[in-house]
């Protein structure tokens, strides 16, 4: 049955009885292809993915599976943690990770749980000479070996170099980090593909993060994908704000690599509210990148946006199917960050970005609630949506299996 073909007089007995309304309906076959072939179509064919993709715990728990496990995944800049012993702990899609940056200067990545039984080692962030756990004190090295097991000792066999903590593969892009599950999956330069090469006059290397804000959001972390990735959102959920901004929109760009992406062609930088006047162009921008704003998408979930004067990221770490964290990180040159003046005109940036990035996290909330109507049926794209197409495409080929 179609979620959209529900009864109706189904849904009013559960609301006379003070119950929520049936969830909608999700089909035994979930990964059957035929129920994406309107989504294969070509764009103005095509259309949207079932509602059940946004909603269904098995739909999620396939993802994490088939992409969040395999690919490249953006955790942030090295800058978080600059110094010997400095660590960050969070959770992603259900693996607990450490970062730490050891005694040689090197950044690694962990299993954060103990090899005795599991217990989550570290938390928050901080600087560590090491880690230990706060079970039974067993003690782990920078460099992930176990260096101290109290009560061990009359264990048979037990050798403590067989108990290092789970390394997790671990690359950066100019500063940018990476963590990969899969020890058998491409390099990061490869999955980047010509990505870094694209964008290398934005000098990512000498850039300094200033400012990282997290959200805790009600909705499928595609839902906020495709939302930022498309303008057509903009004169309605912007109005006040952004939709201000003069622009003129280009064709999605052509992409060798995991990535897709917009570009926009204006005057002004894209981090600032209409009328607000910022910091000088990174003396090293070049081509296009001089005379417009890029918003690449690096799959599944990284988008960054590549204006005039500076860098912001969306990093989001999925948290079910209804429910992911945002992270949004920005970033300066460094001789901009050592001006006298930055934090006076910094003001004017985080003003533009504490008011557009909650209109998008309402409308992104509010469309998971329309999502997990029982009459939620699909829709259809309009040209304005090309990307989102690309992007429901893209998660197919690795949920489903590639189109025939």
């Amino acid at each position: 049955m179609n979620q959209a073909q529900l009864r109706p007089e189904a849904v009013a007995a559960t609301r006379q009885a003070g119950l929520s309304p049936p969830l909608p309906q999700i089909p035994a076959d979930i990964f059957d292809p035929a129920h994406y072939a309107p989504v294969r179509r070509s764009l103005l064919e095509a259309e949207t993915l079932p509602a059940w993709c946004y909603i269904s715990e098995a739909f999620y728990r396939r993802e994490v599976e088939q992409i969040f496990l395999k690919v490249w995944n953006f955790v942030g800049r090295a800058d978080r943690i600059p110094s010997p012993g400095d660590y960050v702990a969070f959770d992603f899609v259900g693996v607990p990770v450490v970062l730490l940056r050891d005694k040689q200067g090197e950044v690694r990545a962990f299993v954060n749980t103990c090899r005795h039984r599991g217990t989550q080692i570290m938390s928050g962030e901080g600087n560590c000479a090491a880690l230990r756990c706060p079970y039974h004190s067993w003690t782990y090295g920078l460099d992930g070996r176990l260096r101290g097991a109290p009560g061990m000792e009359d264990t048979v066999g037990f050798d403590k170099s067989d108990y290092a903590l789970q390394p997790i593969r671990i690359d950066s892009w100019d500063g940018f980090l990476f963590i990969n599950f899969d020890p058998d999956s491409i390099g990061l330069r490869e999955y980047l593909g010509d990505l870094p090469e694209r964008f290398a006059c934005y000098n990512f290397a000498d850039m300094v993060c200033v400012r990282r804000k997290e959200y805790d959001l009600a909705c499928n972390w595609k839902v906020y994908v495709e939302n930022a990735m498309e303008s057509y959102h903009v004169p309605t959920v912007h109005g006040l704000t952004l939709q201000k901004q003069k622009r003129d929109i280009n064709p999605p760009i052509a992409a060798n690599g995991e990535y897709c992406g917009l570009y926009t062609r204006h005057i002004g930088s894209r981090a600032l509210l209409a009328g607000d006047t910022g910091f000088p162009y990174i003396p090293t921008l070049t081509g296009e990148a001089t005379e417009g704003t890029f918003y690449p998408l690096i799959f599944p979930s990284t988008m960054f946006a590549l204006t005039y004067d500076c860098m912001w990221w969306l990093e989001i770490h999925p948290r079910g199917p209804s429910h992911m964290k945002l992270i949004v990180g920005s970033c300066f040159p460094r001789s901009t960050v050592e001006r006298g003046d930055f934090d006076e005109v910094l003001a004017k940036y985080v003003r533009r970005w504490d008011q557009s990035i909650p209109e998008d996290n309402d409308i992104s909330e509010r469309q998971q609630l329309g999502l997990a109507s029982p009459f939620t049926a699909p829709g259809r794209f309009s040209a304005l949506e090309p990307l989102v197409h690309v992007i429901d495409n893209w998660v197919l080929d690795r949920v489903i299996g590639p189109a025939r």
